[in-house]
């Protein structure tokens, strides 16, 4: 009786060892991990441009001549508003280009 058990416990050791050594090569598969990259780059892509869509309507706004606003005063405004748009505008196409780099490897 003793050398049954033995033997059900020693397979059934086996058995879980079998499974916990399948499920570590399947989660580090990298067909699991790519799905899961995409997901995540999908989702940032959809925050990105997002925030592209919402940086361009706020320089529209911007960029219009306010009431009261002397010709000069809306000039100067418009060539900072200028920078800061473009300045914003290259951080947020290096955040992509980044994300890209940091997927593909």
């Amino acid at each position: 009786m003793k050398s049954i058990v033995k033997k059900i416990v020693i397979f059934s050791m086996i058995g879980l060892m079998q499974v916990g050594l399948g499920a570590s090569v399947i989660e580090a598969s990298p067909r699991h991990n790519d799905k899961h990259e995409r997901y995540e780059q999908r989702h940032s892509d959809r925050d990105r441009d997002h925030r592209i869509q919402e940086e361009r309507e706020r320089h529209e706004r911007e960029m219009q001549r306010r009431e009261n606003e002397r010709e000069h005063d809306w000039r100067e405004r418009q060539q900072r508003e200028k920078e800061h748009h473009e300045e914003v505008m290259r951080t947020l196409g290096g955040i992509a280009i980044l994300a890209l780099i940091l997927n593909n490897n």
